[in-house]
């Protein structure tokens, strides 16, 4: 009936995807008022007046060892998903990265009739080329963040847009680190190091013991130093915290806030971060850093044997170069890292040349992403 709120179904399936979907919500709200969404998100979305019908903590595991372990949950999850979905009939449903959970479900939506967007492309550009050939059965078009997904995605015929990356637009021009040491009542004298460990409790649970005792090696060799640890949620808190307590590091000169990633990246010399969004964010601040990830052994293995790119960090991936160190897997220890964290932090080369390539690389993204994803898709959700 006419006059009805148009619904958009959505699902996000971590925080950085609940950012996103937040961003896109309220743009599309400004657009097109009295809009109702509905699906799987988390608190930003739901703080925008998102319907989550399951919690968004349930689609975030990484990897494939992982992720079997939660399979049957996963699969009953989307089952329910797409029966509720197909009976709402929303005018259009939009999944915000998550592809292992999102293009599945955009597969059966589309199929039943109902226009599908998906908002990030997976990293097929990276090590998972094969899917190319199955997104168009799963996507009425593809909204990409960089710029070297555009032409990928239009040379397959799948209808795509380049947006640019929200965070991009919100960075600063100036420089925030006094402002932020200020906020988090650090001493101006002490040298800063963000670890940035995962915002999700599978990540953490690899990464925060490898990075409690790096920061130990970090604060013999290093005097004056003060660590700023960020984490999204009381669970990944609880289990940085415990593996504090394991190495018989609670003395370590260090600072765990509840989020506040941004102020961390922007108080810091130098970050300490795992692969994924956060190795953007300290970018788009022009910090220097150092890339680190573990995961399963079996799925590290399978990801290097779909590899087509030298690198695995977004700032790498987007300069086509290495402009930042990455250390992985068996590799990453925390001797390793602490050298490169220390190396990073001291070599007055890195500290001059590197935040203007950073910078560089920022205005690049820099598009006004929530206005440009919502003109894309602005024809599909027209009142009738």
């Amino acid at each position: 009936m006419k006059g009805d709120p148009i619904l958009v179904g959505m699902v996000a399936g971590e925080a950085s995807g609940d950012f996103l979907g937040a961003h896109l919500m309220a743009a599309l709200r400004e657009r097109v008022p009295g809009l109702s969404f509905v699906g799987i998100g988390g608190p930003k979305m739901e703080a925008q007046g998102f319907e989550s019908w399951f919690p968004m903590e349930k689609l975030a595991v990484r990897g494939y060892v992982e992720v079997l372990r939660h399979f049957p949950e996963l699969v009953a999850i989307r089952r329910r998903l797409v029966r509720r979905l197909v009976e709402a009939r929303p005018r259009l449903f939009i999944g915000v990265d998550a592809p292992d959970f999102n293009l599945g479900l955009e597969r059966k939506l589309k199929r039943s009739g109902i226009r599908t967007v998906h908002y990030v492309s997976p990293s097929l550009w990276a090590w998972r080329g094969g899917r190319m050939s199955s997104i168009a059965a799963c996507v009425d078009k593809m909204l990409v963040l960089f710029p070297f997904e555009e032409p990928l995605y239009r040379d397959a015929g799948v209808p795509v847009a380049y947006v640019g990356h929200p965070l991009a637009d919100l960075s600063s021009d100036g420089d925030e680190s006094a402002a932020a040491r200020e906020q988090l009542k650090l001493p101006a004298a002490r040298k800063v190091i963000a670890l940035l460990p995962g915002s999700r409790q599978s990540e953490l649970r690899y990464m925060a013991p490898c990075f409690v005792r790096t920061a130990m090696l970090i604060a013999a060799r290093q005097p004056s130093v003060h660590f700023l640890v960020p984490l999204v949620s009381r669970e990944t808190r609880a289990i940085f915290e415990e593996a504090v307590y394991e190495a018989g590091a609670s003395e370590l000169p260090l600072t765990v806030l509840f989020g506040h990633a941004r102020e961390a990246i922007a108080a810091c010399d130098v970050a300490l971060v795992a692969s994924g969004t956060a190795t953007l964010e300290t970018a788009l601040a022009r910090k220097p850093m150092v890339i680190t990830y573990k995961m399963a052994t079996l799925t590290a293995w399978l990801m290097s044997r779909m590899a087509r790119v030298p690198w695995a960090g977004l700032p790498n991936i987007i300069a086509g170069e290495f402009v930042v160190p990455e250390i992985f897997q068996r590799d990453a220890t925390p001797e390793n890292l602490a050298q490169a964290v220390l190396n990073s932090l001291n070599d007055p080369v890195v500290n001059r040349k590197l935040p203007e390539r950073l910078d560089r690389m920022r205005l690049l993204l820099r598009k006004n992403t929530a206005a440009r994803a919502s003109e894309a898709i602005l024809p599909w959700l027209k009142p009738a």
